[in-house]
């Protein structure tokens, strides 16, 4: 744990120190390295915790996210380098430590075996995100979107802490693997039930459950891509990932909490489908439709069934890279017409044809095509949804239905029909934008190959 852990937080002075020239190679070749340092905790084996320290373990069911954590940090200085070009080089250096603060706290976040420092780690991570958006951000707007991120996450998240301590006192520990063996202390008298409700709220909102969702497609479309890839990829994961850790400690699920989430959850994979297909602004509809995918994720981790988990887990690595690769694809074509409205970058095939490759690509994996993991996933998701209640076919069928469609008007808005009057040239794509979804495309591709990687599944 620590070979990566200390290499990572020695990015900072790397990224304060480094000369002013080789400030992006420096700290894009190092987090890379850390990045492919950690790909061996992937390998899957039988015993319950790897590298079990006091604090820290990783499992399988945090090592994919572990891995996801480190490969998008040099992902997103690649992603970050255009935009922040003209700016100061002092401003260029606090915003990539601001970005590299995050992966320590998400490492930590996500093998944390205590859950106080899970708590701790998982309300740290909102300071660099609001940082990020409030100082970062392209419209006046962001401030806004700042104060709904931090007020949402903090009124949701205070409830939480309060349930921790109660069960700190009741059983005398708080480390997860001595909360295995204790008995269920949460019973299903009504202040329990308010205890488990106050112990997934925090994790709903931040996953987000339809309906505590509003915050999302805000700070989505006021972040920086940087901001945004953050966003998509990692801190919605820690939502399912917490729901998947503290579902095992309320186990059982009383019915009055189960039928609520997940009947919101799948109404709300329908309902934010279908507000796509009404979207106006690219990047907000990218940000629903990663609030539909969420809605499989929470519905799956609540069905607490093997198979529910592990679509879940596929589910949450395989959106977080196309989620990511659809935001960097909105980023390429914000930065040459400076427009995010579907209206005004029409027709953009001409001119950027293999862009359009990008977009093809990252397009076909968010709708499910056969050969992603994509598919995969929702597959047993939904195998395991219709084997609780056969009528759940109809909603999650409805929601592919949509994906489908919403996927496909945004390949053809965006790549399709007639050049609008006001694009007259564009500058050419980059080596390092085909770079960037060079290195989002080939995991997502790759993985379908040996899926037990990032399965949640013991072999």
């Amino acid at each position: 744990m620590l070979k990566v852990l200390l290499p990572t937080i020695m990015l900072l002075p790397t990224a304060l120190l480094s000369s002013q020239k080789s400030l992006w190679t420096n700290t894009t070749t190092h987090s890379l390295l850390i990045a492919t340092i950690s790909l061996h905790w992937l390998l899957p084996t039988y015993y319950p915790h790897k590298n079990l320290t006091q604090w820290t373990s990783i499992d399988q069911i945090s090592s994919p996210l572990l891995v996801l954590s480190c490969w998008l940090l040099p992902l997103m200085i690649l992603a970050s380098q255009n935009h922040l070009q003209h700016e100061p080089p002092t401003r260029k250096r606090i915003f990539i430590t601001t970005l590299i603060t995050v992966q320590p706290l998400l490492l930590l976040a996500f093998s944390a075996t205590e859950l106080m420092l899970f708590y701790i780690t998982f309300e740290a991570t909102l300071i660099p995100t609001l940082i990020l958006i409030t100082r970062w951000g392209s419209q006046p707007e962001r401030l806004s979107a700042g104060i709904y991120l931090l007020f949402y996450t903090l009124i949701s998240s205070l409830p939480l802490l309060v349930t921790i301590l109660y069960l700190h006192t009741h059983i005398g520990t708080l480390y997860l693997t001595m909360l295995k063996l204790s008995h269920p202390t949460l019973t299903t008298s009504w202040t329990d039930l308010l205890l488990s409700l106050a112990l997934l709220m925090a994790f709903m909102v931040k996953a987000p459950l339809y309906g505590l969702h509003l915050w999302l497609p805000k700070a989505h479309v006021e972040a920086p891509i940087a901001g945004s890839m953050l966003l998509a990829a990692l801190l919605l994961k820690l939502g399912g990932y917490g729901i998947m850790r503290l579902t095992l400690l309320i186990n059982p699920l009383s019915p009055h909490l189960h039928y609520s989430f997940l009947t919101l959850a799948l109404w709300g994979a329908l309902m934010t489908s279908s507000i796509c297909l009404r979207q106006t602004d690219l990047k907000s509809l990218i940000a629903y439709s990663s609030v539909s995918h969420m809605g499989l994720v929470i519905a799956a981790s609540i069905l607490q069934t093997h198979w529910s988990f592990s679509g879940a887990m596929i589910l949450m690595i395989s959106h977080g890279l196309t989620s990511s690769m659809l935001f960097c694809l909105a980023n390429t074509t914000y930065e040459r017409t400076h427009s995010r409205t579907l209206l005004l970058t029409r027709g953009l095939q001409p001119l950027l044809p293999l862009m359009a490759t990008w977009w093809l690509l990252a397009n076909l994996t968010n709708m499910a095509l056969p050969p992603t993991t994509n598919l995969m996933a929702e597959l047993t998701i939904m195998t395991a949804l219709f084997n609780w209640s056969t009528l759940t076919i109809i909603l999650t069928g409805t929601a592919t239905l949509l994906t489908a469609s919403y996927t496909l008007f945004m390949l053809l808005t965006t790549q399709r029909g007639t050049l609008p009057t006001h694009i007259t040239s564009l500058q050419n794509s980059s080596t390092r934008e085909h770079l960037l979804m060079i290195l989002h495309i080939t995991p997502l591709l790759l993985l379908i190959l040996k899926p037990e990687m990032i399965s949640g599944m013991p072999l």
